[in-house]
């Protein structure tokens, strides 16, 4: 658990700016690695509160940097941040919170177009970080997160780093009640705008008019549920093969490049992780660039993996019983292009996993697991078995992106990783609103 005075410390570097519009911060409670605050005065309720919060974040990390990596670095922080943030600027609304229709709709936005290219948007993440920081560990921290994106830093366009900036400028935020939640709250939204949700229904077809439009879709066991417009969200490749057969997929949904895939090990546990597990833990392996070689190019294991543990009991503790722990591991894997017999492998990664686990101190008297590898996903409908679908090279992002709209169907769209904006869970809640905003469009008279 972190310590309470290490929390005040933080809240220190925010206190200044937050007395001075006559407001201020108070520590409620520390839990784990996390903390409870209350805004007071003039900040509360103030949704300027926050940007002030946003600068106390980035003044600690800019002294953490200093006290672990030097001065020089802290100063190139600042820079950083101020990029990273101008960066998002210009992509949320423009290139990500849009829908698209073909190429030339860049033309629309020739100003942002052109702000991307100052800022070097279009250049490789890896070199732009490598030339921003000094140590080697920075490197790793701000450009992993071209895995998301199913490429090594090397090759992904700096345009990802706007992942990294939403990871350490903007924060990243665990739901009370788990994951899960978010499903249920969306859920609950859409029940109370009408919608009835029915879960454990297979749709077996796409139902179409005489014009060759959406009417509904076909149940298993024969019911038919008439809709003057569908939202796909199947990974494409699975869409168009099982709902839609008489339809060739485009030639990215065919002939892309997928993402590597991610092995998961979910684990109940006895016993609780150190005091110093955080919520999200990264274990970088020693040989980075020898590690994506196997993973993207050579299409094997990694032979020195870097792994994902993630403890949210340590944000949230009543996730499970008292004396418990749930955790994941996670390890980047080829996916089923790759030269990986996952029926051999299923065992020997789960054993190495467990190992990795007790070797870094966290609990592992296991009570309940359940292990994904490749071959799981693929059983849920992910084409080559990789949750993370086309990876984000310069031809399957933005307008060159698997578009979300079937023009041969007229009132079918999709929502996912596949299509825009792209993967990642705050991309896809993203690719939602954009799907609404075409079936908006498309139905006479719909809310907008």
């Amino acid at each position: 658990m972190i310590a309470r005075e290490r929390v005040e410390s933080v809240l220190n570097l925010i206190r200044p700016a937050m007395r001075a519009d006559g407001g201020d911060i108070e520590l409620l409670d520390v839990f784990g690695n996390g903390a409870r605050v209350r805004l007071t005065g003039k900040c509360a309720g103030c949704p300027s509160a926050y940007m002030t919060l946003y600068a106390g974040v980035e003044r600690a990390l800019r002294q953490e940097i200093a006290d672990t990596c030097g001065s020089a670095d802290a100063a190139s922080f600042v820079d950083f941040a101020d990029w990273l943030r101008r960066l998002y600027l210009v992509e949320m609304p423009t290139f990500i919170d849009a829908n698209f229709d073909s190429p030339l709709d860049l033309l629309a936005s020739p100003r942002a177009a052109a702000r991307l290219v100052r800022l070097g948007g279009f250049r490789r993440l890896g070199p732009v970080i490598r030339s921003r920081f000094r140590d080697e560990r920075l490197h790793r921290l701000f450009s992993f997160q071209a895995l998301y994106a199913g490429l090594p830093p090397a090759r992904a366009l700096a345009l990802c780093a706007v992942i990294t900036y939403m990871d350490t400028i903007e924060g990243v935020w665990f739901p009370d009640g788990g994951m899960d939640a978010v499903a249920a709250a969306l859920a609950a939204a859409a029940a109370r705008a009408g919608a009835e949700v029915r879960l454990g229904t297979t749709v077996e077809r796409i139902l179409l008019d005489r014009r060759g439009a959406v009417a509904g879709v076909g149940l298993a066991g024969g019911e038919a549920v008439r809709a003057d417009a569908v939202v796909c969200t199947l990974d494409l490749p699975t869409a168009y093969d099982r709902l839609l057969p008489q339809l060739r997929a485009p030639r990215a949904v065919r002939a892309g490049q997928y993402a590597p895939s991610a092995v998961v090990w979910h684990v109940g546990v006895r016993g609780l992780p150190d005091a110093q597990t955080a919520h999200h833990n990264i274990h970088f392996g020693a040989d980075w660039d020898g590690a994506f070689d196997a993973l993207v190019r050579d299409r094997t294991l990694m032979p020195d993996p870097s792994r994902l543990v993630t403890v949210p009991t340590v944000t949230e503790p009543d996730l499970a019983p008292d004396g418990c722990s749930v955790l994941y591991v996670l390890e980047p894997v080829p996916n089923l292009s790759g030269r990986v017999d996952w029926v051999r492998e299923r065992e020997p990664m789960r054993e190495r996993l467990q190992q990795f686990l007790h070797a870094n101190g966290y609990p592992t008297d296991v009570v309940t697991q359940q292990l994904v590898t490749p071959l799981d996903w693929e059983r849920m409908g992910m084409h080559l078995g990789t949750p993370f679908a086309l990876a984000h090279t310069f031809r399957q992002t933005g307008p060159f992106r698997p578009p979300n709209v079937e023009r041969r169907v007229p009132g079918l769209f999709f929502a996912g990783s596949g299509t825009v904006p792209g993967v990642g869970l705050p991309m896809v809640l993203v690719s939602g609103k954009l799907a609404a905003r075409r079936v908006a469009h498309y139905i006479p008279g719909s809310r907008r």
